[in-house]
Order: C-alpha cells, then sequence, then structure tokens
C-alpha cells in the first residue's frame, strides 16, 4: 500500500497512516464515503436531584438535544435514517424512550428508533453502533446521544404474593443503575476494592474532586457556550417563566466540608465520599453522525471524524478498572501510541475510576478532563458516554485526537478515538 505499513480498523479495512490527515479527499473514494463523521453536537445542562430539571423526564430532555443537534447539522429532517439514544433507568419514561425524542425533536415519523442500555457506557455505545452502520454502507445520517432523569426515577413494588409484615419499596436508582448485580452491592463498594488494589488514598481521591469542581467552575462559561443548548422552564403560577443555561452540580460544593465527610461505603479505613464521587443528575446529550458520502454531497463541515472504537469487560468488581483494557485496542488497531492523544475524557463516576487508569494507561493528568467532569458537573446514567465524546468533537483542535472511555456496571468500558476537522 503505498510504501507504508497497513492498519486494520474495526471495520476490517486497512488503511495507510498517511491518509491521517484532514484533508477528507486522501482518502480512497469507498473508503471515504463509509468513514463516519461527527457533524453536529451538543447537550442540556446537567441539573442536580431533585433540582431545576426535575420536572423534564428523560425523553423530553433527550427531545431538546436532539432537537438542538439536528437543526445545528443544517440537514433536512428528512435526511435521517436512524435514532438512537442510550438510557439506563427506564420504569416510567413509556415505551422506546429514543422513539419519543425522535418524534419529540420533529422528525419524520417513518425514521426508525433504538433505545441503548450498556449502563453508563449507553450514550456511547450509539455512536459505535451507528458507525459501524455507516461503515457497512447501511445507513448515512443518523443521531447518536443518551439521556437521563435521575430525579424521576421511581420506586419499585414487586409484583407477586404480599408477604408477612408488608411490603418492602425498593429505590430504581440504586436497583437497576447502582447496584452490582453479580456481588449484590453497591458500585461505590467496587470503587473501595480499587482503591486499596492501587493504594490510593483518600486524600488522592479529595484533591482530584476538588480539582474536578475547581476546573468545572473556570470553565464554565466556554463550555455553556460551545457545549450547552438551553432548558426553557415553562411559567408557572408560583414562578416566571425561566432559562437554564449552565450546569448545576459545580456550584453547590463547601470545600471546607470536604475533608470531613464520611465515607460511604467502607466505614473503616473508607476513601470514597460523596465528595468525590459523582452524584445523581438529570440531562442528555445527542449528535448527528453522517458518512463521507453525506458530508460531500451536502456540503458539510464535520466536527470531528470517528477513527476506532473498542469494547472491554473484566470481572464485574474490577469495572473501575476497564477503560484502561478498552484504550489499548484502539491504540494497537490504529497504530497510535498514548502521547499521540492531546486530550482525554475518562468518566468521573468515582475519583478513583479516573486516578487508577490514569496510572495503569500512564496518562498525563494534565491533558486528563481539563474541564472538568462527572465528580463535578454531574453524571446523568445513560447521558455520559455522549456528553464526552462531544466533548472532544467540540474542544479537540485540528488535527488533534482525542480519547473518550467510561467504565460501565457489570464490568464493561466503551471508548472512542475521535480526531478534529
Amino acid at each position: 500500500m503505498i510504501g507504508h505499513k497497513s492498519i486494520r480498523l474495526l471495520s476490517g479495512r486497512k488503511f495507510c497512516p498517511k491518509w491521517q490527515t484532514l484533508s477528507m479527499s486522501t482518502l480512497p473514494g469507498n473508503q471515504e464515503e463509509r468513514q463516519a463523521y461527527i457533524v453536529s453536537a451538543t447537550r442540556t445542562p446537567i441539573g442536580s436531584f431533585r433540582s431545576q430539571l426535575a420536572q423534564f423526564t428523560a425523553p423530553q430532555l433527550g427531545t431538546i438535544a436532539v432537537k438542538s443537534a439536528v437543526e445545528k447539522s443544517s440537514l433536512n429532517k428528512e435526511m435521517f435514517e436512524e435514532v438512537q439514544i442510550g438510557n439506563v433507568m427506564q420504569a416510567m419514561v413509556g415505551q422506546d424512550p429514543a422513539r419519543q425524542c425522535s418524534l419529540g425533536a420533529g422528525l419524520p415519523i417513518t425514521t426508525p428508533t433504538t433505545t441503548v442500555n450498556k449502563v453508563c457506557a449507553s450514550g456511547m455505545k450509539t455512536y459505535m453502533i451507528l458507525a459501524q452502520a455507516i461503515q457497512c454502507g447501511h445507513l448515512d445520517v443518523a443521531v447518536a446521544g443518551g439521556i437521563e432523569s435521575m430525579s424521576n426515577v421511581p420506586f419499585y413494588l414487586p409484583r407477586g404474593e404480599v408477604p408477612y409484615g408488608g411490603a418492602k419499596l425498593i429505590d430504581g436508582i440504586v436497583y437497576d443503575g447502582l447496584t452490582d448485580v453479580y456481588n449484590k452491592f453497591h458500585m461505590g463498594v467496587c470503587a473501595e476494592r480499587t482503591a486499596k488494589k492501587f493504594q490510593i488514598t483518600r486524600q488522592e481521591q479529595d484533591d482530584f474532586a476538588i480539582n474536578s469542581y475547581r476546573k468545572a467552575a473556570d470553565s464554565a462559561k466556554l463550555v455553556s457556550s460551545m457545549e450547552i443548548t438551553p432548558v426553557e422552564i415553562p411559567a408557572t403560577k408560583k414562578q416566571q417563566a425561566s432559562q437554564v443555561t449552565d450546569d448545576e452540580e459545580y456550584n453547590r460544593v463547601d470545600f471546607n466540608k470536604f475533608a470531613r465527610l464520611a465515607t460511604v461505603f467502607q466505614k473503616e479505613d473508607g476513601t470514597v465520599t460523596a465528595g468525590n464521587a459523582s452524584t445523581l443528575n438529570d440531562g442528555a446529550s445527542a449528535a448527528v453522525i453522517a458518512s463521507g458520502k453525506a458530508v460531500k454531497q451536502h456540503g458539510l463541515t464535520p466536527l470531528a471524524r470517528i477513527v476506532a472504537f473498542a469494547d472491554a469487560s473484566v470481572d464485574p468488581v474490577d469495572f473501575p478498572v476497564a477503560p484502561a483494557y478498552a484504550v489499548p485496542k484502539i491504540l494497537q488497531r490504529t497504530g497510535l501510541k498514548i502521547e499521540d492523544i492531546a486530550m482525554w475524557e475518562i468518566n468521573e463516576a468515582f475519583s478513583v475510576v479516573v486516578l487508577a487508569n490514569m496510572r495503569m494507561l500512564k496518562i498525563d493528568p494534565a491533558l486528563v478532563n481539563i474541564h472538568g467532569g462527572a465528580v463535578s458537573i454531574g453524571h446523568p446514567l445513560g447521558m455520559s458516554g455522549s456528553r464526552i465524546v462531544n466533548k472532544l468533537a467540540l474542544h479537540l483542535r485540528s488535527g488533534q485526537y482525542g480519547m473518550a472511555a467510561i467504565c460501565n456496571g457489570g464490568g464493561g468500558a466503551s471508548a472512542i478515538l475521535v480526531q478534529k476537522m
């Protein structure tokens, strides 16, 4: 292949490192037509638990994000061939949340939809599935994204005979979102085990979390202007109409209390607290994904190209370090090295997650979560994977590579490599 060592991507096609340029015309015709690009990307603000966005269901928030992403793409709504949305806690949101987002955003009734549940990696997985569909020639224009309203997750009452002594309500957030189903304990217990295994102290986790909050505060205006589609709050008898334009969580921190917070999941020698873990939140994120063929036909200016992606799985109790097994797969497939990645987004499910993965992969901390992360702005489970991919597509500089990685319950992880156009 013109004197260069070839590399095989997930699509099975070979490409030459020489073709990793910003000029789309340098790719062979058929390969370029089947290249997946992120054309537009946006999200709602992230609301705190039972706060500003609690009046909206997950599909309603998703409708706002999908509609905005479609409008930002400048593509005719009739061109959209599929919508895939990640959503974890689907009790009482109604049938097929992705379908609700699609129709709510005004896309044609003939547009197929699919809701994806891969726990915290749900939103990211939609990008991967749609990129594969583009590579295979099955579609040219689609919407990917993720949604969650943790404020509206119901309590469950199991069906069946009522036992002696009465029935017990089960918190849907804890049961379907935050419990390791294999070991029957909270995901925070897994985080504690990771901290012990890697000898990551409470102080290290607190310092990381405080830094996350400070980065979120320092970059709030930039993030709001580049990433966020405002949410309109309708007027009621008690309040006037308003608009939410900023993430809510990072403003609620009190650094003076950080060191005094009790450990949650392990009382003796515990390290994980409410301060250095992510919070319960509401939000939605979406992006328009298009093929090289569509980009050329419609004169689009892509934000980034999806270079490669991978999943990985480890023992469920070790889920915090699963990203460190997904990332090397991508590097091997593309021939890139850790030092070739200019910007990293590793989801902050817990501070210890990022600390452990940075250590395992030997990543420069200065390149990771430069605007803060889930610890400081929140972690609406189905949304977060989409948010961190969009972050890279919007904030990388031309030609730079960015890697997004996210762990998920059950011992899994997903990662995506993008290159800014």
